[in-house]
């Protein structure tokens, strides 16, 4: 069982800059995909930044330009770099790791920190 540690949320103004990171308990680097989903109210959870399979980064289209997910596998943490953030990037953030071994695939979450956008 990987543990998914996620400190960094907060209250931020518009046009501002948060750091979010997650640390995990086990190796990153056999993880098949890892990244950041969010939750705002009233909607569904929805994938922000992933690295997944074959080294590729993939990000949603609202936040392409602005968001940038990294890695330090020395660390066992992955990081989401938010500018310029908007009103409607308030949301809960959720770290995500799926690892696949051979036929079984385990799917881990975080618990989630919240993130506000507001003057």
């Amino acid at each position: 069982q990987v543990q998914l540690v996620e400190p960094g949320g907060g209250l931020v103004q518009p046009w501002g800059s948060l750091r979010l990171s997650c640390a995990a308990s086990d190796s990153i680097f056999c993880m098949n995909a890892m990244g950041w989903y969010r939750q705002a109210p009233g909607k569904q959870r929805e994938s922000v930044a992933l690295f997944v399979s074959g080294g590729r980064i993939n990000y949603t289209d609202s936040v392409k330009a602005r968001f940038i997910i990294s890695r330090d596998n020395g660390k066992n943490t992955v990081y989401l770099q938010m500018n310029t953030l908007r009103p409607e990037d308030t949301a809960v953030y959720y770290c995500n790791a799926v690892l696949k071994v051979y036929s079984r695939i385990d799917v881990f979450w975080g618990q989630g920190t919240q993130v506000t956008v507001s003057s």
